[in-house]
């Protein structure tokens, strides 16, 4: 982070301006699973609060100055410039580069802009473009956000420097976070880029709460003696109250959920957010009935679902023992093979850009978020009625120490 001193505007211009993402491909509308890019409680969509915004800076040898500011442009309703430090900040060498709220002094106390960001160096050679992704909250303590060791000075002229021209570009997607439920973070455009380089991370975190998950479940029913006493314990209780148990207040669970994978600082963190927003999207749309038109998800159609939605619950779709041995067995969505991408500005090459690739990540993106939930509910379900179990044995454990007193 740094705090700037100068109010003098940067030497150069912007090129393209702020721009908002568009769903195309070549002129042609993409189409995405059903349960993208449908937010249902009234506020700004991730599409209105992204841009993009270009800054060509001219005679780039012939800067003197420590510091450098683009103009101040407008993305997701707030005021934003790019500071650049053409020597470094506090390091010689290396470029420096931060992303900075314009007029934070006149902001009213307590404002906070939660935002995740891209800025690019732009090579000559798209694919050789230098970027770097952060997810960071604005407030007045930290106003700026960057790297100070953006790239070498050494390598900026090797391509980036064009006729002595230097190009920097911006992505912002400003973030209405909640604490309640999975939200929406991302436009379809800017997902798509950094489905691109993370995807690879999202799958390794949901892999390993789901593994972690099955691993303690596996090591329970392992327990030979210890899963037949539940098994007794379960099947000795009433159809009603097995059926109470088997539920749970959806709102409780949703809390936790955001609780657990939305991390602060963690640039992946909106991308796993999407995906769990659209996994809780297509169970609500399987309880409904609701499949709608999901073309490479022919083997996750004809999965039975582990839980599903009524009202304001989450239930289990099955008695808790089934559940809990196929829970163990069943397989999670495959590993994407193509590992992490880099970020590159030529849209019409490569296998990833186009539309079933770009349909294929996202449809993969929900039936990770899917898996996740539902493995989320059925852990949260079975611990309350492990705690009712545990409880019963120990009760029955004072019952005996007590028969046995008495003799």
């Amino acid at each position: 982070m740094v705090s700037s001193a100068s109010e003098e505007a940067g030497i150069g211009k912007s090129l393209e301006g702020v721009s908002k993402g568009q769903q195309m491909e070549n002129g042609t509308p993409l189409t995405s699973p059903p349960y993208w890019d449908s937010d249902d409680d009234g506020g700004p969509k991730p599409v209105e609060l992204y841009g993009k915004y270009t800054w060509k800076i001219d005679e780039f040898s012939q800067i003197n100055k420590r510091e450098l500011r683009s103009n101040v442009f407008e993305i997701g309703g707030y005021k934003w410039y790019i500071l650049i430090y053409p020597q470094g900040c506090d390091v010689c060498s290396h470029l420096s580069l931060f992303l900075c709220v314009a007029s934070h002094d006149k902001l009213l106390p307590g404002w906070s802009h939660f935002a995740q960001f891209t800025i690019g160096v732009v090579n000559k050679d798209p694919k050789k473009s230098k970027y770097s992704d952060t997810l960071h909250r604005f407030w007045k303590k930290e106003h700026d956000w960057g790297w100070k060791k953006f790239m070498e000075l050494y390598k900026v002229v090797d391509g980036f420097v064009d006729s002595d021209n230097l190009i920097i570009s911006a992505q912002v997607q400003v973030i209405r976070e909640r604490a309640d439920r999975p939200f929406h973070c991302l436009d379809f455009q800017y997902r798509r880029e950094i489905v691109r380089v993370y995807l690879t991370n999202v799958e390794k975190i949901c892999r390993h709460f789901v593994e972690e998950q099955r691993g303690k479940l596996g090591k329970f029913i392992g327990d030979k003696a210890r899963w037949s006493s539940f098994c007794a314990f379960w099947l000795g209780i009433d159809q009603n109250s097995r059926r109470r148990m088997s539920r749970e207040k959806s709102d409780q669970i949703l809390k936790l959920l955001v609780k657990n994978f939305f991390i602060e600082k963690e640039v992946t963190s909106t991308l796993v957010m999407d995906s769990l927003y659209s996994g809780l999207k297509a169970l609500v749309g399987q309880t409904d009935g609701k499949t709608g038109k999901r073309k490479h998800l022919d083997a996750e159609e004809q999965r039975v679902p582990i839980v599903s939605m009524e009202n304001d619950m989450f239930v289990l779709v099955d008695d808790v023992l089934l559940l809990l041995e196929r829970a163990v067995l069943e397989t999670f969505p495959p590993k994407d093979e193509k590992g992490p991408q880099n970020h590159t500005n030529d849209d019409t090459s490569g296998e990833d850009t186009n539309r079933d690739s770009i349909q294929r990540d996202e449809m993969h993106l929900t039936e990770l978020g899917r898996q996740t939930i539902e493995i989320f509910v059925l852990a949260h379900i079975f611990c309350k009625i492990e705690v009712a179990y545990e409880e019963v044995v120990a009760l029955k454990k004072l019952e005996e120490l007590s028969t046995e007193e008495a003799v």
